[in-house]
């Protein structure tokens, strides 16, 4: 009970802020001091986010009522931005949280990759566009070239800065019971290392729907990215804001997935191991 009531009290005091800056947009608006055509008032947003929601074909019988529901267009562009980023982060994961383990490992392996990595790593996911584009033509391949490019170097630079910052403590302890490498590296070294890796994916995460907006401005026909940029090129800026506040929202949503996972996964950690 203690904390549902701790959680409702952080939910309100999260909550002032932005309620406080909608009523002021929209008391802007209302006096006639914002041009509606530049920054239209947050009712003009929410009505264009509502028709961008409406499902389409409301009147065809050939639909279930739950495809009638995921037909509307915001769906489909939050469903395809989606993927991408799942797919994208997915892939720069599994590639970079090997690598950086073992150049986090072993000093060898990462004199032989860093000096190509730190070249590699200034190098922003959309300066990559043009080579994109000519490696993999259009659609959804350079998009999530695009994006695991962008998820892999925070998942790697921590991974990295986790294994090689684990106590030394720890490592001496092992080896004083006998511990091997194997163990060493399963046992004390990951472990201790987990909460860099989990912070570098929250990170990787974030940067992925960076990435997926750009990426889908230039190499895809649909999304929430290609939607925004559709609706610059006819003056819609509330269509533009309901594209970025749904960017936003779904944005939101995975990062309090992984939150949560994050806090799942570290109560030993914590020592929360036997909390209810």
């Amino acid at each position: 009970m203690a904390a549902r009531r701790w959680s409702t009290r952080t939910l309100l005091r999260g909550l002032w802020l932005p309620v406080t800056l909608l009523v002021a947009w929209q008391g802007a608006a209302v006096l006639g001091w914002l041009n509606p055509q530049v920054l239209p008032s947050p009712w003009q947003v929410l009505q264009r986010w509502w028709v961008y929601a409406l499902p389409a074909d409301p009147y065809d019988p050939s639909q279930s009522r739950l495809t009638w529901l995921l037909s509307g267009e915001l769906v489909h562009d939050a469903w395809g931005s989606l993927g991408r980023v799942l797919a994208g982060f997915a892939i720069g994961a599994v590639l970079a949280l090997p690598l950086g383990l073992l150049m986090g490992a072993s000093q060898r392996v990462y004199e032989w990759f860093n000096p190509l990595l730190q070249v590699l790593r200034p190098i922003p996911p959309i300066a990559w566009i043009p080579l994109s584009i000519l490696w993999f033509g259009l659609g959804n391949p350079p998009a999530i070239f695009l994006i695991a490019l962008g998820a892999f170097f925070p998942v790697l630079m921590n991974t990295i800065a986790g294994v090689r910052n684990v106590d030394s403590i720890y490592i001496r302890a092992a080896l004083n019971l006998g511990a091997n490498q194997r163990v060493l590296f399963t046992r004390v070294m990951l472990p201790a290392a987990m909460p860099y890796i989990l912070a570098g994916a929250r990170i990787g995460m974030g940067t992925a729907f960076i990435v997926v907006i750009v990426s889908e401005m230039i190499a895809v026909n649909n999304g929430l990215g290609f939607r925004i940029l559709e609706a610059r090129e006819y003056f819609w800026s509330d269509k533009i804001i309901a594209g970025m506040l749904s960017i936003g929202l779904l944005g939101l949503a995975i990062d309090m997935v992984m939150a949560a996972l994050n806090h799942h996964l570290l109560r030993w950690h914590r020592g929360q191991e036997n909390d209810a």
